[in-house]
């Protein structure tokens, strides 16, 4: 019910309230300690009503970051490309689901992510102890999962609307909560290991 809510929000947004939204948020995100040192960065290319990221990919790319963008498997696990440009991007239908942008250059296999220094994670919401609620096909946990199994530990930042950091999302034993949160006018840390 929550993510039904959350998505009905999303979806009574403009294009010019996403286009607004996505600028302050790469404006916000760019200025975060841990994507001004990063050398690789794990993103993904925002659909629909979901707060933009092209903006910011771009001027990651611009500074000699290494950005990674996933390909979905039909196994629903994710495969990585690198970035390198809007038009390194094709459009993949996969089922009955909304077209994704993924790279459509080389893939680089799952294990990938795990060269990242940051990985921004999609989301419907993050609560106060810093739990992702993501849209329920379980990728993302699939990646958070492959980090705890090579032992490596890259910054996890999740980009949101200011109304999508809310009090408590449900939780499961296997999630794992992230470490910021960046929405159009804050930026929210939650400690390590919490």
């Amino acid at each position: 019910m929550l993510r039904r809510d959350l998505l009905s929000v999303r979806n009574g947004l403009t294009a010019d309230d996403v286009q607004e939204a996505a600028a302050a948020l790469a404006e916000r995100a760019l200025v975060l300690p841990e994507l001004a040192h990063a050398r690789t960065v794990a993103a993904y290319v925002s659909v629909g009503a979901e707060p933009g990221t092209l903006a910011l990919l771009d001027a990651l790319r611009a500074r000699g970051v290494r950005v990674l963008l996933p390909a979905l498997l039909p196994d629903n696990d994710l495969d990585w490309g690198a970035y390198e440009g809007e038009d390194s991007l094709g459009q993949v239908r996969h089922g009955g689901r909304m077209a994704l942008l993924e790279p459509a250059g080389e893939r680089l296999g799952p294990d990938a992510v795990t060269s990242a220094d940051v990985v921004l994670l999609p989301g419907l919401a993050v609560d106060a102890r810093g739990m992702r609620l993501g849209r329920g096909g379980g990728s993302y946990d699939r990646v958070l999962a492959r980090l705890e199994r090579a032992r490596v530990d890259p910054a996890l930042v999740v980009l949101l609307y200011d109304t999508e950091v809310v009090g408590r999302v449900p939780a499961e034993a296997h999630d794992r909560p992230v470490h910021a949160v960046v929405t159009p006018s804050a930026v929210r840390r939650f400690p390590r290991g919490a």
